[in-house]
């Protein structure tokens, strides 16, 4: 799957220039319909924190704090976080960062970091930085819940996909896999998606 409208070359992509283009076609304005099954299924523990990086608009973050968590969200584009606290003004437990998560991700820990589409976005070689992260993000207990685009690693553009082999690789060496299941999705994105619910030990 490649995002339609997305330029053909293939170095890095400049997200603060896609989202001032508003050439962001992976924006659904809503949340991804296998959190929000997800979230149905599991309530939020009291107190419970979130992080969600590479938040975009802020969709799944919003989602996140409807649901009871206190929940942060990071993005390294100001034009997003911008968009995303237009949307999404004085709510208490929201709160909307401009920041890179592989180079400065939170000082604080949370309960749950939930991915979507920042695994997808970011180069290749940048994966295990992505790892490392995560690992100082989470609480101990805590939760990764993933979805990943089971598509070819190796495309021009974003997304870029992944497979079982390379998320083991990645976070078996310090987070359980509890549980591994197909999500519902968006209309475009039929087979493409895996979901994974991770825990630290």
């Amino acid at each position: 799957m490649k995002f339609k409208g997305s330029p053909p070359d293939p170095m890095p992509t400049d997200w603060e220039e896609r989202y001032l283009a508003e050439d962001t076609p992976w924006n659904k304005d809503l949340p991804a319909p296998g959190l929000v099954d997800w979230s149905d299924r599991n309530p939020t523990p009291r107190g419970g924190s979130a992080l969600v990086p590479g938040c975009g608009i802020g969709h799944d973050a919003h989602h996140l704090a409807s649901s009871g968590y206190l929940t942060t969200a990071l993005d390294l584009s100001p034009t997003a976080i911008g968009l995303a606290r237009e949307k999404y003004p004085g709510i208490a437990n929201l709160h909307f960062r401009e920041g890179d998560f592989l180079q400065n991700p939170p000082k604080e820990k949370f309960d749950l970091v939930f991915e979507h589409t920042l695994f997808c976005a970011i180069d290749l070689d940048r994966r295990q930085d992505y790892a490392c992260s995560l690992k100082d993000s989470l609480k101990p207990g805590g939760l990764f819940l993933a979805i990943h685009f089971f598509i070819p690693r190796e495309q021009e553009e974003p997304p870029f996909g992944t497979n079982l082999e390379e998320i083991t690789d990645l976070f078996s060496p310090f987070l359980e896999l509890r549980e591994q299941w197909t999500p519902r999705n968006f209309p475009n994105r039929e087979g493409e998606e895996q979901m994974f619910l991770w825990g630290m030990p």
